[in-house]
């Protein structure tokens, strides 16, 4: 069953009656392409009312637009805007297999990697770059479970990876 967009969402977020497309137009930010899946895998896999997010990375027109190290060639503010956009990619890989981001019922679980040297102790600050995301298009109530982990490299050294796990219609 395909919710009616204009029903107020279960999240109770200031976005009451609002499409998350159109909260993402309000905070002036647009979806990516989707970027394909980089090996064999999919992108998105559903089972039941959940979907399966693999891991997205910081990709604007077919590029990686935040590669490094945070706390060597990237600041911590730098690794947030870097897991902001990689939450965007993941939102447009779910609009791209849903049809519409109105299907999404909550983010039950993001797991964020964090390309970074061994000495930063930043990570759950990073992150936060694809939680905050999250909730400003989705409201306060979309507040999930959540791995922050730092990671010796990540593929093509991009900067942060989300995978998540989606509560759908």
């Amino acid at each position: 069953m395909t919710p009616d967009p204009t029903v107020p969402d279960s999240f109770g977020s200031p976005s009451v009656g609002r499409r998350p497309e159109d909260r993402l137009a309000d905070l002036g930010l647009t979806l990516p392409d989707p970027f394909p899946p980089a090996a064999a895998y999919v992108a998105v896999r559903v089972e039941g009312a959940t979907a399966y997010v693999s891991g997205h990375g910081p990709m604007l027109h077919g590029k990686v637009q935040i590669r490094g190290k945070v706390g060597l060639d990237l600041t911590e503010a730098d690794g947030y805007e870097a897991a902001k956009l990689t939450c965007l990619n993941v939102l447009a890989s779910l609009k791209a297999h849903l049809g519409q981001l109105s299907r999404i019922r909550g983010f039950l679980k993001l797991l964020v990697l964090v390309n970074a040297t061994e000495d930063f102790e930043h990570h759950p600050h990073v992150a936060d770059g694809a939680s905050d995301l999250i909730l400003a298009v989705f409201g306060p109530g979309a507040v999930h479970a959540r791995s922050a982990i730092g990671v010796a490299s990540l593929p093509f050294s991009i900067a942060t990876e989300v995978e998540a796990v989606v509560a759908i219609d």
